[in-house]
């Protein structure tokens, strides 16, 4: 008898384990959910812009109101960043819809020959694609 008990035991842990993980997994789902979030804006010069691109002045009210996005700007025109990235990372509550903003608010170029993908910027003098290039859901919060 003992031995039932114990694998009656086992069976509600594993159901209570797989619905504990149902649950939370369902939870970081949930679209309307604010959480914790991560998300990296990247700033590259380039020498030339591509054919339907629009150029925008680093001096845009729309373009300030993006958080990080003059920080990752000037990085890439003070690093002549050519080669690599310069990016900058945010991580707070709702740090994932700077990638919505920087496609939604400024004239985002989609590339389809082989040109960067983002929003091509005027800053002091030279042109620097900006454009949000990563971001993840964070699981616990930072302290």
């Amino acid at each position: 008898m003992m031995f039932r008990g114990k694998g009656m035991a086992l069976s509600l842990l594993a159901v209570g384990t797989a619905a504990a993980a149902g649950y939370v997994l369902q939870t970081d789902r949930s679209p309307t959910e604010t959480g914790r979030s991560k998300a990296n804006l990247g700033a590259k010069v380039v020498d030339e812009v591509p054919e339907g691109a629009t150029v925008v002045d680093a001096s845009t009210r729309r373009l300030a109101e993006i958080p990080g996005a003059r920080r990752a700007l000037e990085r890439a025109v003070r690093n002549d960043a050519r080669e690599e990235w310069e990016h900058v990372t945010l991580e707070r509550d709702g740090a994932w819809s700077v990638v919505d903003t920087v496609r939604d608010s400024l004239p985002y170029y989609e590339a389809d020959r082989g040109e960067y993908n983002g929003v091509y910027v005027e800053h002091h003098g030279r042109i620097v694609v900006l454009d949000a290039i990563g971001w993840a859901r964070l699981e616990q919060p930072i302290h």
